[in-house]
């Protein structure tokens, strides 16, 4: 499919506070390949709503803007890291309408690989990545002084969780705080145990946007020397 040449400003934003202190953007995934268009209904974008509401419950009153990245088109595209660009872009349009406050990116799959990438933007202070597509070799060296916290299932097979695992390892031994915890019995699209993903997505979110503490089993999972990190089921 031919390019579109139209300007794309890719920031939604779903909440804004008269006066933000931070903010979490939510990224969702798509395909390693393709330049079709995100339409509205794009099923992973549709996808990320719940965590969106979830966030947003999770740090009302708090001073914490949250918003959404949509990509320009559906596919990573090889060096062309198209998602990643949006990212970035949102980042600067974001610091336009709040100032340059700290962010928490959120992003599963293919935008958990845009949110990794990102991280080295000065803006940002902290990762959460879902079924993260971590292929090998993926640079972890932007992340030093973050935190970065991975859920994967045990069962995905769309992304690899060995490679988020090792991502880990490379994040940890470059200079972030990071962790892994393991979803067991889940898969990729996070329909298996949803209730226990948008929970503990919620919180963590919050809690590294400083409205709230962490969920224990991530606080815990940031402080331990393993990195897989079994999930309980949330109560």
């Amino acid at each position: 499919m031919a390019e579109t040449t139209a300007a794309h400003r890719p920031l939604r934003t779903r909440l804004r506070p008269e006066e933000a202190r931070g903010a979490v953007l939510v990224l969702h995934g798509g395909r390693d390949s393709s330049l079709d268009p995100v339409e509205p209904w794009n099923a992973a974008a549709l996808r990320m709503r719940p965590f969106v509401r979830g966030i947003r419950r999770a740090v009302a009153g708090a001073g914490i803007a949250v918003g959404e990245v949509r990509y320009r088109y559906r596919g990573w595209n090889g060096d062309r890291a198209d998602p990643l660009r949006d990212t970035l872009d949102a980042l600067e349009e974001l610091e336009e309408l709040l100032g340059p406050v700290p962010v928490v990116l959120v992003g599963h799959s293919m935008g958990g690989r845009a949110a990794l990438r990102a991280g080295g933007h000065p803006r940002v202070a902290a990762v959460v990545g879902l079924a993260p597509w971590c292929p090998p070799g993926e640079p972890a060296e932007q992340l030093a002084g973050r935190d970065v916290v991975l859920l994967h299932s045990d069962r995905d097979r769309i992304t690899d969780p060995a490679g988020s695992r090792a991502f880990a390892e490379r994040a940890r031994r470059a200079g972030a705080r990071a962790c892994r915890l393991v979803v067991a019995g889940s898969d990729h699209a996070m329909l298996r145990r949803a209730g226990d993903w948008h929970a503990v997505t919620a919180a963590t979110a919050a809690g590294l946007a400083g409205a709230g503490p962490l969920p224990p089993p991530v606080a815990a999972a940031l402080r331990a020397a393993a990195l897989d990190e079994p999930l309980a089921p949330v109560r």
